[in-house]
């Protein structure tokens, strides 16, 4: 049994283009009109470029004669930028205690705020230490403090939940 022929990326090129009229595009951009695939491929070897597809799916077929190793070099140049300029979500924890102070509280609010600028998610983890656990309500009343300061800038994505001594909580920016 013969191996299937390699499936490739991007659009088709020259003699791969299998439709029998398309409508071509020259090299400066201007509409040539509908033609047969091999009048095209002739003025694409004239000119000394490639036939590309670029619109497959069109009726009939679109195709434009220009250089492809320079148009998926452009493609590469352009995937790479568009690589480069996305930023990572990333998450970032901050601490608490049942029991903490206001001025406390509030330094780590203002950590969450930068964090929120900075198009972070922020991972609010409470912890519980002997007879706390007594007293929970304490903990998830400092997270509904943390909560109702972040109404208009972020969401709870993750509600507050026990995992054993400590709630955890994600809140991530609007």
């Amino acid at each position: 049994m013969a191996a299937p022929p390699p499936s490739k990326d991007g659009p088709r090129v020259n003699e791969e283009i299998r439709a029998y009229r398309v409508l071509l595009i020259d090299e400066e951009g201007e509409k040539q009109g509908e033609m047969p695939t091999t009048a095209a491929l002739e003025a694409a070897k004239e000119a000394g470029l490639d036939l590309v597809e670029v619109a497959p799916n069109a009726e009939p077929p679109v195709v434009k004669i220009m250089d492809y190793g320079k148009f998926r070099f452009e493609e590469q140049k352009k995937k790479a930028a568009a690589r480069k300029n996305a930023k990572a979500v990333e998450i970032k924890e901050i601490k608490v205690r049942p029991g903490i102070d206001d001025h406390d509280l509030e330094v780590k609010t203002k950590a969450m705020e930068r964090f929120f600028a900075e198009g972070d998610k922020v991972k609010i983890t409470l912890r519980f230490r002997g007879r706390e656990l007594a007293h929970t309500h304490l903990g998830m009343e400092v997270l509904d403090r943390v909560r109702q300061k972040f109404e208009g800038v972020a969401k709870v994505e993750y509600e507050p939940r026990m995992e054993g001594k400590q709630v955890i909580m994600v809140m991530a920016p609007r």
